[in-house]
């Protein structure tokens, strides 16, 4: 099992760990990661390693078994062996991108109020796919309401919640293809607003910025065709 670092602070950029295995395909498994392992929609993180004698670039994270993070090599390199200590940097404006789409995403979802059949995040822009029979009327509207949101400057928080607490509210889950992870007894919520407004809150367990501001201005882009009930609406970074 790899500690979640990223889970509880999305901003660390650095920080030492202990690598406790290898996979069979080279990965590097520590006991805790700032790397967040692709998964959701949401790329792995890349950046680097160094340990007492070597250091390697990290290609992107991905999920191993049991709960572990393997970081993939960006080339074939010596490992570092079973009980090294090394540091852990990631590749910050790429990690940071990823957060200020995710976040739009999120608030995609709250301008455009429908069930969301699938999403993908990029450093520079991302998309949701909707259950919607004909497109948005106005894009501009639609872009304008989405920057109007961003700008006033939410809060971007989580908690966690149990199983069962997650059953007994199934309409806090807003993606039809990607369900919340199990197993672990409990569900991670993002939620953005305050206690007097909470505009949005949903099962998740990606990277997100800590205020909607920080996100800057989104451009709506290509809204397209996916099938007779689906629609993909496509967001840019300014």
């Amino acid at each position: 099992m790899t500690e979640h670092l990223f889970l509880g602070d999305a901003y660390r950029r650095d920080v030492a760990a202990t690598v406790t295995g290898h996979t069979q395909e080279g990965g590097i498994i520590l006991d805790r990661s700032i790397f967040y392992p692709t998964g959701g929609g949401q790329p792995g993180d890349s950046g680097s390693i160094d340990w007492e004698g070597g250091s390697t670039r990290i290609a992107t994270a991905l999920k191993a078994r049991q709960g572990a993070i393997a970081l993939v090599p960006a080339e074939p390199h010596a490992l570092p062996a079973v009980g090294t200590v090394v540091q852990q940097v990631i590749d910050w404006e790429r990690r940071h991108r990823h957060m200020r789409v995710h976040t739009a995403l999120h608030l995609l979802s709250v301008v455009l109020p429908l069930p969301v059949t699938g999403g993908q995040i990029n450093s520079d822009r991302g998309r949701l796919d909707f259950l919607m029979s004909e497109p948005p009327e106005d894009r501009a509207a639609l872009e304008e309401a989405l920057n109007e949101v961003i700008e006033r400057d939410f809060p971007v928080t989580d908690e966690w919640i149990t199983e069962a607490a997650l059953d007994a509210n199934p309409g806090l889950v807003k993606t039809m293809s990607v369900r919340p992870p199990r197993g672990a007894g409990r569900i991670r919520l993002v939620c953005i607003g305050n206690a007097d407004h909470q505009i949005d809150l949903q099962p998740c367990g990606g990277t997100h910025v800590a205020r909607t501001a920080e996100i800057g201005r989104i451009r709506i882009g290509r809204v397209e065709n996916k099938g007779k009930q689906n629609r993909r609406v496509h967001v840019h970074l300014d």
